[in-house]
């Protein structure tokens, strides 16, 4: 006599008291009254249990009411110390499915619990490639058919030759069609141990090996999550995905909540492996990449695993492909569009008036030659976009090296801002007439006929020096569409960029092709050198602007170097200014010139040359927050601060950020907004920008910004904070703080 107790959740199996014939498993004895009793109640065990004693030896299937489930080995034995896969076989009724480790948006992923002799292991399930079941709105992970789940198990090394050891695992299942059934099993494997290795089963070792050949596995790949406000970028590079077809491409998660499963998976092709556009789950913070990535990326039959963690775009992962999600268009074409109409509203921020009203005047002094007039609005419209896509090419290529840059990057390089302050003081000097740059105004004025060619290369340098100066600027629609643009390929991100660059030239280039507009202005004359002149004192004020950013930077013993340059500076023009007017009069001008050239030279070479650090960012901009007590801003502080439930006003700031330093006085600075913030006991937390911080840099990009300002009202318990305009006014702050405080 012997028992065998068979348990399921589909029904419940009694244990059976069998006897079996010695020839034939067909014929057996039972106690009459008992196995009447039996087969009317559960002849369904009692088929399960015939044909588990009909089983092959060593293995016993179990039929759990939708699932024909056993253990089966790849080798006929193990050796001591050995390694044998033994496998979970599932044949699932038809129409029936179970599931992966992820399930997807419903279902619990098959587990098996061992029960093993002393000494042995067991490794983890190896996965195979699930299918996607879509079922209405939902996207679940499984298998149907006949599935294989290798395990690895190890045998000790003192189990002893000639003996056979008892594998018991509890395997349990949620099998689905229109309803979900949990079922499970004990499942029995009899193994012998033999002194070496046993021959490879005929029916299930190859099947085994395929499994694992086909399972997806490491190879090499480099991965990185880039976070924006409506999406994440997958992008993998390496040699198991150059040049391959991914036009079924998909990507599994491991976790359910990362990504909204049942949305389509855009796909941005590259040169050395490919980017993933994926919608964000439940488990997504806006803007926030999750800590990492980890799934499996299938395509053309083949799949492998993919750990992510946070970073920029890899380089040659993708650039525009043809998006196989409907929104990849939608959101580029509404990304350049922002683009535009930011680039449009940079023309009335305060950081680029001193140039455009440079501009203004010079297009008066050829209102009246059309053809003068359209030359320097294509002029000014290149000098524009030309400086925009160079500076996001190298902002580009600075985060694909791992930098942690963002917009505006070139002004947080002390030697930068100095270059700038000078070129900026120049300008001015030329505008004050202290030396001339091609021809006057006076002259292209008077001139009646002809191109000024020295027009257009001013022209195309004013476009140039508009963007050096509205650099530090985001206007309203500038920053999610810069956002967008840095999580994206080059191609998508300069076609953003160069957006931004027509909506910055479009206002003049159109004023210079709209003869009607030209002939309201009024004609040149006299009046234009006192305009010129008047126009120089701008240009001082954003040089002395620079020079404080740079002191901010360098500090004061920087601050002396670069006020030395200024004066060295003055001495060149001074000195170029002599030279043209000897020359006009028909002297000798060659050492004059040389001398400017040297004078101008050491200048430069003083500003850029190295700086000693100066005072910490933070104190500066602290000291500049008028009334308002700040912290230095960290993410552990925040965090800190939120635990405990306070209410927390973080603002992303620079010194060079022109729109930050007018938010302050004007937003910031006021006694309402210092009661407001005592009243509801809100912390200030001040992050400063005005050099590189990558602790910053990786926050404003968790936000879906590549640049600075950025205000963040934390609110009591909030989950996330609001984000408050870039503009701001006392309203708009106090009215963040009451909702933040209840």
């Amino acid at each position: 006599m012997f028992v065998r107790k068979v348990e399921t959740r589909a029904g419940l199996w009694q244990s059976l008291a069998l006897k079996p014939h010695p020839l034939a498993c067909s014929s057996f004895t039972v106690p009459q009254t008992e196995a009447r009793k039996l087969l009317i109640a559960l002849t369904g065990g009692l088929v399960a249990a015939l044909a588990a004693l009909c089983a092959p030896a060593g293995a016993v299937a179990v039929n759990t009411g939708h699932i024909q489930a056993e253990l089966v080995a790849e080798r006929a034995s193990i050796a001591p110390g050995g390694v044998i896969h033994v496998a979970l076989r599932q044949s699932i009724q038809p129409g029936w499915h179970t599931y992966w480790r992820n399930p997807g948006d419903s279902g619990q992923p098959v587990t098996l619990d061992w029960t093993l002799p002393a000494g042995w292991s067991a490794g983890a399930i190896t996965w195979p490639t699930p299918q996607r079941l879509k079922i209405g709105p939902l996207m679940d992970y499984g298998y149907t058919g006949d599935v294989l789940l290798p395990v690895a198990l190890t045998a000790p090394a003192s189990a002893k030759a000639g003996q056979s050891v008892t594998l018991k695992a509890h395997a349990a299942f949620l099998v689905c069609k229109d309803i979900c059934v949990p079922e499970d099993a004990q499942l029995t494997l009899d193994l012998p141990v033999s002194a070496t290795v046993g021959a490879v089963d005929p029916k299930w070792g190859p099947a085994i090996a395929a499994t694992l050949a086909a399972a997806p596995g490491p190879a090499g790949l480099s991965a990185a999550v880039t976070a924006s406000a409506t999406s994440l970028r997958l992008s993998v590079v390496g040699a198991a995905v150059k040049g391959a077809d991914f036009r079924d491409a998909y990507f599994y998660p491991y976790d359910p909540s990362a990504i909204d499963q049942p949305s389509p998976q855009g796909i941005d092709r590259g040169p050395r492996g490919v980017t993933l556009v994926l919608i964000p789950g439940q488990g997504f913070k806006s803007g926030k990449p999750p800590a990492v990535l980890a799934g499996v990326l299938a395509f053309a039959g083949k799949a492998y695993e993919v750990t992510a963690p946070p970073g920029p775009p890899l380089a040659g992962a993708g650039g525009l492909g043809p998006p196989s999600a409907a929104g990849g268009l939608v959101q580029l074409a509404t990304a350049i569009g922002f683009a535009f109409i930011g680039g449009l509203i940079l023309n009335l921020m305060p950081c680029v008036f001193p140039v455009l009203s440079m501009k203004a005047a010079s297009f008066a002094g050829h209102a009246h030659r059309p053809r003068d007039a359209r030359i320097q609005g294509l002029a000014f419209m290149g000098g524009v976009v030309a400086t925009f896509l160079a500076l996001a090419g190298a902002l580009i290529a600075a985060r694909a090296a791992g930098q942690a840059v963002g917009w505006g990057f070139q002004l947080q390089s002390p030697s930068v801002v100095a270059g700038l302050a000078l070129v900026m003081l120049l300008v001015a000097l030329n505008l004050s007439g202290l030396f001339e740059v091609g021809l006057s105004i006076q002259s292209a004025a008077g001139e009646a006929g002809g191109v000024d060619h020295g027009g257009a290369l001013g022209a195309a340098f004013t476009g140039a020096l508009a963007v050096a100066v509205a650099a530090p600027c985001t206007a309203p629609f500038m920053a999610p569409a810069i956002g967008f643009a840095l999580t994206q390929g080059p191609v998508v991100a300069l076609s953003i960029f160069l957006a931004l660059g027509l909506g910055l030239a479009a206002p003049f280039t159109a004023l210079a092709f709209s003869p009607r507009l030209l002939g309201l202005m009024p004609r040149p004359g006299a009046w234009m050198e006192g305009l010129r002149k008047a126009l120089a004192f701008p240009m001082y004020a954003t040089a002395a602007w620079l020079v404080w950013v740079f002191s901010q930077q360098a500090g004061t013993l920087g601050l002396g170097g670069l006020l030395a340059a200024a004066v060295l500076t003055g001495l060149a023009a001074w000195l170029y200014g002599v030279a043209q007017r000897r020359q006009l009069a028909g002297g000798r001008s060659a050492v004059s010139f040389a001398s400017a050239a040297v004078v101008l030279a050491l200048a430069f070479t003083a500003a850029l040359w190295p700086q000693p650090g100066g005072a910490p960012a933070q104190a500066s901009a602290t000291a500049a927050s008028g009334d308002l007590a700040s912290e230095p801003f960290s993410p552990a502080r925040l965090a800190q601060l939120r635990a405990e439930g306070r209410p927390v006003f973080v603002n992303f700031t620079a010194a060079w950020c022109v729109t930050c330093q007018v938010n302050d006085k004007v937003a910031l600075s006021g006694q309402r907004v210092a009661d407001a913030f005592k009243k509801a006991g809100v912390v200030y937390l001040k992050g400063d920008w005005t050099n590189r911080d990558a602790v910053i840099a990786q926050t404003l990009t968790e936000h879906g910004r590549a640049g600075v300002p950025l205000y963040l009202m934390y609110g009591r318990g909030s989950d996330d904070g609001a984000v408050l305009p870039q503009l701001l006014t006392e309203s708009v702050v106090i009215d963040a703080v009451q909702k933040a405080a209840g």
